[in-house]
């Protein structure tokens, strides 16, 4: 049996000027833990202005801390928010590539489109998510895979480009839909 753990990085009210400080630290100790006990998946989330539920806006930057702590255990980017404004697909290809570079090809890459308050604040129209996100999340696995990508979308026009780093594992990091 295969048991992950999730992180949002939650910190319930009344906060401190080191509440975050701890929750990060606690978190990466937990999860040091974990891997010495053979837990299967450390999972970290992407949430914006959601206080007190998640502190977690740039799990990539976590999981790599937690990828230099740990030796086995797979590092889960969940949820990476697609429709852009959130994280242009570029950018992701490139981020999730670095961090399975630095984890030694223990990426788990999940993918979603957010909460319409998240949406707002980013100023994403909510009608166009899924279209958007689907556009992207296709393109994503190409660019891992070739060295001349371009892409002609209704979301994105992007001209032939190498996008670089590529991920460790072949054909590419496994993809989950939230």
């Amino acid at each position: 049996m295969k048991i992950d753990l999730l992180y949002e990085i939650q910190i319930p009210k009344p906060h401190d000027e080191r509440s975050e400080y701890r929750a990060y630290w606690e978190a990466m100790e937990q999860i040091e833990l974990a891997d010495r006990m053979g837990f299967s998946t450390a999972w970290a989330v992407e949430h914006h202005f959601l206080t007190e539920f998640a502190h977690s806006s740039a799990p990539e930057v976590f999981l790599a801390a937690v990828a230099q702590r740990t030796q086995r255990i797979r590092v889960g980017h969940a949820v990476t928010l697609l429709p852009y404004p959130f994280n242009h697909p570029i950018r992701v290809a490139e981020r999730i590539g670095a961090l399975d570079i630095v984890s030694n090809g223990r990426v788990e890459f999940g993918t979603g489109r957010s909460s319409a308050y998240e949406q707002e604040g980013f100023e994403v129209a909510p009608d166009e998510t899924r279209e958007m996100w689907q556009e992207a999340l296709e393109m994503i696995p190409r660019m891992w895979s070739t060295e001349e990508f371009s892409h002609d979308g209704k979301y994105f026009r992007i001209p032939r480009r190498n996008v670089v780093p590529k991920p460790i594992q072949k054909p590419h990091p496994p993809i989950w839909v939230a």
